[in-house]
């Protein structure tokens, strides 16, 4: 299929995702993309505002014979994560995302798409600019840096928004209506070392796992997927045997995305580097017998190259190894009130050592909070055994759910109607910012829904046609059926 992204249907949403994806968003680069949006208002000559953070608000009146219902506040981030491939040469500060059409599916050219959370923005744009789509009072609220703080949903203060219901079009499946969301925690390790000369006779190789398919590290932790830090921190623990030192680290990205690539600089001694391979062989072949059906494309390759100089202290790399090696990942722990959903898990995201530093970064997730700080205190335990300091930060609420939630009953009745079937109706593992919302709106009736989009978060993100054509329908039959004040 050769179509442009425009010319897909409903071409509203496709025209302004289009037009959005233009503009780099990276999380905490949102200046160009607060302008885009300021600028798109104006011109539609709707009351726009940006408020003490950078978040966007956009009003529009009624329709006429709509002024009579609850008003709606249409909620959707404008920051998107940045990752890419490592054979991809792309600016994410300059370029706008190169996408093509591959039967039923949007993806990007070796690049996260930006769907999450942009077709939910595109909808809602799609609305503000209509002439002819019924709907009560809106706000349109378009946050900031979602993805790594939500820094926006916190500082938005109370009394901005009037609404009485909030529709947050950041959820990834087309058949559910979340009703909760975890919270979560960012755990930082911090270790400063002095570097020791290498010894004589050893040689330089660099251990890289690669090709794992990453993800959203609240949606997908379930699946079992290939972390590349610790695969690469348990292939160095088993060369220890053969007195590998190592030089540097260099694992993940983001803290809500499961790494995908990591890579290490070592020495071997030179009498010893048969067995090392050997050993790296061997484990290659273990590992990916594991990984074998959720990460088929997992690769571990060793190469030598010219030794390095300096490797970090032997007892520094006898700590780290064993800190990583029991620093829990993934699912920690089941909810025991909602089927099937993940309530406590941790993503061991972000790995750097060397220049005299170890850095280790994950984002701890749990729709229970005693649970969330149990596990980033097992984290701040195992890291301070290794001599780290360990700080706290980025914190957020869950958002409880509420089965008795009056839009819920709306939406509920909505879908059924629409497509002969109920929804599911669900309480995600996922960052929503409902929880914050709610801090300062306790009385604002909240839901969330949106179209299927699989690979958040990774290169391999992916918004279906079809379904953005479903949640399309979707949401303006349920602005249709706000109900009266």
């Amino acid at each position: 299929m050769n179509l442009k992204i425009d010319q897909l249907e409903p071409t509203a949403v496709w025209t302004h995702f289009n037009a959005l994806n233009a503009v780099p968003r990276a999380s905490k680069k949102e200046e160009r993309v607060i302008q885009f949006m300021l600028d798109f208002g104006k011109t539609l000559n709707l009351k726009t505002e940006k408020d003490a953070v950078g978040n966007v608000i956009i009003r529009k009146p009624a329709t006429p014979g709509m002024e009579d219902r609850k008003g709606v506040v249409l909620q959707s981030h404008l920051d998107m994560v940045h990752q890419k491939n490592n054979d991809t040469v792309f600016d994410f500060d300059t370029q706008g995302i190169a996408m093509f059409v591959d039967g039923d599916w949007v993806k990007a050219e070796g690049t996260t798409l930006g769907a999450d959370n942009g077709v939910g923005v595109a909808a809602i744009m799609a609305i503000l600019a209509s002439t002819d789509i019924a709907h009560p009072a809106i706000e349109a609220l378009f946050t900031i840096d979602e993805e790594t703080g939500m820094t926006g949903a916190k500082g938005l203060q109370g009394g901005v928004l009037t609404g009485d219901i909030l529709l947050n079009l950041d959820t990834e499946e087309d058949t559910e209506i979340d009703i909760g969301c975890a919270g979560g925690i960012d755990v930082t390790a911090e270790l400063k070392y002095v570097s020791e000369d290498v010894d004589a006779d050893v040689i330089g190789y660099q251990i890289t796992v690669k090709g794992l398919h990453g993800g959203h590290s609240g949606i997908e932790i379930h699946k079992g997927l290939g972390n590349a830090n610790k695969i690469l921190n348990r292939i160095l623990f088993e060369s220890q045997l053969h007195n590998v030192r190592v030089a540097t680290i260099h694992g993940g990205g983001l803290r809500n995305a499961i790494p995908r690539e990591a890579t290490a600089v070592v020495t071997v001694p030179a009498e010893n580097k048969t067995e090392f391979m050997a050993t790296v062989t061997q484990l290659t072949e273990v590992i990916k017998t594991e990984f074998k059906t959720v990460d088929a494309g997992l690769e571990i390759v060793v190469e030598a190259i010219e030794t390095p100089t300096i490797v970090i202290p032997v007892a520094v790399q006898y700590a780290l190894l064993r800190a990583l090696y029991a620093a829990p990942n993934g699912v920690y722990r089941m909810s025991a009130d909602f089927a099937d959903l993940v309530e406590t898990s941790n993503n061991v995201a972000r790995v750097e050592v060397g220049d005299g530093k170890v850095s280790i970064k994950c984002l701890t997730r749990s729709s229970v909070e005693s649970s969330k700080m149990d596990l980033a205190t097992a984290l701040k335990a195992t890291f301070e055994l290794m001599g780290a300091t360990v700080s706290f930060s980025g914190d957020y609420p869950g958002w409880t759910p509420n089965a008795n939630s009056p839009i819920l009953a709306t939406l509920t009745s909505t879908y059924e109607r629409l497509f002969n079937e109920s929804p599911d109706v669900v309480a995600c593992h996922a960052g929503l910012e409902c929880g914050i919302l709610g801090t300062n709106y306790p009385e604002m009736d909240m839901i969330s829904f949106g179209p299927t989009i699989l690979g958040a978060h990774s290169p391999q993100e992916r918004a279906s046609i079809s379904s953005v054509q479903k949640f399309w329908k979707f949401l303006l039959e349920i602005l249709k059926d706000i109900p009266k004040k």
